[in-house]
């Protein structure tokens, strides 16, 4: 599958998306924060830079510090295993989709974020 297309999409084109998914079940964005510090190693700062520069998935992940518990993300996500997933870059863009898709299941933040 050529994921080139999901690769050059610019983070902050679908940052509101996932903010609009949680805020529409009553989440909140500071809890979409806390996903994306929380998996990319990103702060307030770095988060705001990677919006504002417009950057990609693809050099947004590169940036990234994953989260040594990503492993404990598992399920199923637009008809994929997350953890089945063979393709890195697409296996930590599903990984966000997931965490994201769970906050707006009504998922507790702790169990969210495999503490």
């Amino acid at each position: 599958m050529d994921n080139t297309r999901v690769y050059r999409m610019t983070f902050a084109s679908v940052y509101p998306l996932y903010i609009n998914k949680a805020e529409r079940k009553g989440r909140t964005k500071e809890e979409v924060d806390a996903i994306i510090f929380w998996l990319t190693g990103y702060d307030t700062k770095s988060l705001q830079e990677q919006i504002d520069l417009k950057t990609d998935f693809e050099t947004f992940f590169a940036g990234a510090k994953l989260n040594p518990n990503v492993s404990k993300i598992t399920g199923v996500i637009c008809g994929y295993r997350v953890e089945e997933i063979e393709d890195k870059l697409m296996q930590q863009i599903r990984y966000l989709d997931k965490l994201i898709d769970e906050l707006a299941k009504g998922k507790s933040m702790d169990k969210i974020l495999r503490k």
